[in-house]
């Protein structure tokens, strides 16, 4: 798992949301009331955190603050309720009972205060605050690291950490305020927001081809090596269309791995054909380094989407990114414009997602 942090000064320790606009008067200046709100503020948010990850561990590093902290403040809160909230043991960490009634009302509790908090802040003058998006690694190469430099230069206080892995992920139990990915919402208390088309085609090396021929038909595909994504949501049946019809056919991979750049890399090697993400393979076809195969018969799409909790979907600066995204990526991105217009896939392909995605 990689972690990027677009940031000017990071936001403050013990700050996740970033560094206040104003000081926090100091312990002996609160008036007592003010101070017992916070801390329990505070106890029921590491509570909430601690719950969603199963972990205590994880919800101090996600809170960042010790893990003695996180233990401290949850014995605070059970002892303030009277109840245990968790069933720990050495490696589990189980909601009670009364734990898992708890739960419900301060999830929305929290993210209503935070909501709260940021639209406060902001409305004081530009957006700011800590941005945490987990992306899927395929999805993030160059022309995707200009747009996060275009957004940190036009939203500079908004401090942006980017996390990338091979994992497809639920935003809530991995603490991020929304993730990038095909797959649609696991759970009705997640929002899907379709940002732009992913388009799939097969290719493989002109060696490759010459020494083992080239497939007239997806049927034939059945006599090559393949390397396969296993992210797909159908990732050993594939539906090709052509000329109105359609043709679903299974194939077992001799390579099947949840990362596309290491797909990549074993076409290059002359291995095989391998099913690969416009956004990835579109730099070594345009090179000559790819060859499509089979490009009259068009693979389904699919869409990348924004994925996040349905509590945060008005916090502003997480509206701000995912309208960044989606203006700036059209039905037509271009990694595929540069392809069509070199010749080097068939331009229905875009109609057909037109129609299809």
């Amino acid at each position: 798992m990689t972690v990027f942090r677009l940031a000017r000064n990071g936001p403050a320790p013990g700050f996740p949301h970033g560094r206040p606009t104003a000081p926090l008067p100091d312990a002996k200046s609160r008036p007592a009331q003010y101070s017992a709100a916070v801390d329990r503020l505070q106890s029921i948010e590491t509570f909430v955190r601690v719950a969603q990850t199963q972990s205590f561990a994880e919800a101090a590093r996600q809170l960042r603050v010790a893990n003695s902290v996180v233990t401290t403040r949850v014995k605070q809160l059970e002892e303030f309720l009277g109840a245990p909230l968790f069933h720990r043991s050495t490696r589990v960490v189980r909601l009670s009972d009364m734990g898992q009634a708890f739960l419900r009302d301060c999830t929305e509790l929290v993210g209503r205060a935070n909501d709260i908090v940021d639209q406060m802040r902001d409305a004081r003058g530009t957006p700011s605050g800590t941005l945490r998006v987990h992306a899927l690694t395929g999805m993030v190469l160059g022309r995707f690291a200009s747009l996060l430099h275009e957004f940190h230069t036009t939203y500079p206080d908004i401090h942006l950490e980017l996390i990338v892995s091979d994992a497809v992920v639920d935003p809530v139990k991995a603490g991020v305020d929304c993730a990038l990915q095909i797959f649609p919402a696991a759970s009705q208390e997640l929002v899907s927001r379709p940002l732009f088309p992913v388009r799939r085609l097969l290719c493989a090396t002109p060696a490759y081809l010459e020494a083992h021929g080239t497939p007239a038909t997806p049927r034939e595909l059945h006599r090559h090596k393949l390397g396969l994504y296993s992210g797909y949501p159908t990732r050993d049946r594939w539906t090709f269309h052509h000329n109105g019809e359609q043709t679903t056919i299974y194939l077992a991979a001799a390579l099947l791995t949840n990362s596309v750049h290491l797909l990549r890399e074993y076409a290059l090697e002359h291995a095989g054909i391998v099913c690969l993400p416009t956004l990835v393979a579109g730099d070594a076809i345009a090179r000559g380094e790819l060859r499509v195969v089979l490009a009259e018969h068009q693979l389904s799409s699919f869409s990348l989407s924004a994925v996040y909790a349905g509590t945060s979907r008005n916090a502003l600066k997480l509206r701000l990114f995912i309208e960044h995204i989606a203006t700036r990526f059209t039905r037509v991105p271009p990694w595929d414009a540069t392809l069509i217009e070199r010749g080097m896939i068939p331009a229905e392909l875009i109609e057909f997602s037109r129609s299809s995605g």
